[in-house]
């Protein structure tokens, strides 16, 4: 069992750490979908939001240019205030029921991602509906590490380009995840094996983030979509199955 929980946290590692580097989100995404198969919720969550930090830290510097702070401060705002709320909500989380919902989630998301296939261009509620939209991702990413999946759905809604939106969730996971984990460490609810368990998954998370950046440069904007909504749906998918057949 040992050698098997080593393996999937190597492996959750890369995944998430891959795919934070391809997309600037999606650690918890694809590592939650791994790690919840053999570490609860209390340890599996303080550990995505470390491995989350460490891959926006390695691709920060090469994603710069793409920042454009006027887009991406009501995200923050609304983002700070929502993080201490979902970070209230851990202790209390069902590992079942925690399976299931997060996998639903990302089934649900990458969906209907896929399913809007036309350009969009929305600007209803304009900087108001941004912030909310990063409070809801606060709230998400204090809970559970996933600050990303509503405000990429929103940047889709909204029709940002593939280097807009890896701008804005790059910063505003960088800075929701920071915060989450200062407030559960401060909280006690990181515990000292998750450190070590960190440790463990330090390389392959940067090599993971590594890897994923260099993948994004080459890709075009629909092979983007494509890869990162693929990646996504057989996580969620595979959460869900797992959190079914759990007895």
């Amino acid at each position: 069992m040992e050698i098997l929980t080593y393996g999937l946290l190597l492996l959750g590692a890369l995944a998430g750490g891959f795919v934070s580097g391809l997309a600037g989100f999606g650690t918890a995404l694809m590592a939650l979908g791994i790690w919840l198969y053999v570490l609860p919720p209390s340890l599996a969550v303080p550990l995505v939001l470390i491995c989350s930090v460490i891959a926006q830290s390695s691709t920060l510097p090469s994603m710069w240019k793409s920042f454009d702070l006027l887009l991406v401060w009501p995200f923050l705002i609304g983002g700070l205030i929502g993080v201490p709320l979902g970070t209230m909500l851990v202790a209390s989380a069902d590992p079942k029921v925690f399976k299931l919902s997060v996998g639903v989630l990302i089934l649900v998301f990458s969906t209907a991602l896929y399913l809007n296939k036309r350009p969009l261009a929305v600007t209803f509620g304009g900087r108001i509906a941004d912030g909310a939209i990063g409070f809801a991702g606060g709230i998400l990413g204090g809970l559970a590490g996933l600050s990303g999946p509503l405000p990429i759905l929103w940047a889709n809604i909204r029709g940002w380009n593939k280097h807009e939106q890896r701008g804005i969730f790059q910063l505003f996971n960088f800075t929701v995840l920071g915060a989450a984990l200062v407030l559960q460490t401060a909280s006690g609810l990181v515990a000292f094996k998750v450190v070590w368990l960190a440790v463990i998954a330090f390389p392959g998370t940067l090599i993971g983030a590594w890897a994923g950046a260099r993948v994004y440069h080459a890709l075009s904007d629909k092979h983007f979509g494509d890869v990162v909504l693929g990646l996504l749906f057989l996580s969620g998918l595979g959460l869900v199955w797992n959190s079914l057949g759990t007895h």
